[in-house]
């Protein structure tokens, strides 16, 4: 399978760069996989798993909150508001995550800003099931 190349930069840290065959993000307009030769698009980030298809059944999780990605034929690139892989993952870090979205939820008047946290809740919520397995 042809790759491309793909990074992943946070705030705090460049989380990934290196070639790729695939990566699934968390689009706002729903999930999306991006392949070599992706026609150019740019698109907003919600929270969500970004999955990292390296090759031959390997690859990376990493759950982002928010953020965006620039999207083109031989390079995708992921700014990301706030990103932390799969392993460095637990209960406790998401159940504050989920605390931190919900005071924002509750700060927010009705619309679609406040529907967008409510969305986020229930990613991180659904992030905290699969680590129960």
């Amino acid at each position: 399978m042809a790759t491309f190349q793909f990074e992943l930069v946070a705030p705090e840290r460049i989380l990934y760069s290196g070639q790729v065959e695939a990566v699934e993000l968390p689009a706002s307009e729903g999930d999306m996989t991006v392949l070599a030769g992706h026609a150019p698009a740019m698109t907003t980030l919600q929270t969500g798993f970004l999955v990292i298809a390296e090759g031959a059944g390997k690859g990376k999780r990493i759950l982002v909150q928010g953020g965006f990605a620039d999207i083109g034929p031989g390079l995708a690139t992921v700014l990301a508001e706030r990103a932390t892989p799969a392993e460095e993952l637990s209960a406790e870090i998401l159940e504050a995550e989920i605390n931190r979205a919900r005071m924002i939820a509750d700060s927010m008047e009705e619309g679609a800003g406040r529907q967008d946290a409510q969305i986020a809740i229930a990613r991180l919520e659904e992030a905290k099931a699969t680590l129960r397995g």
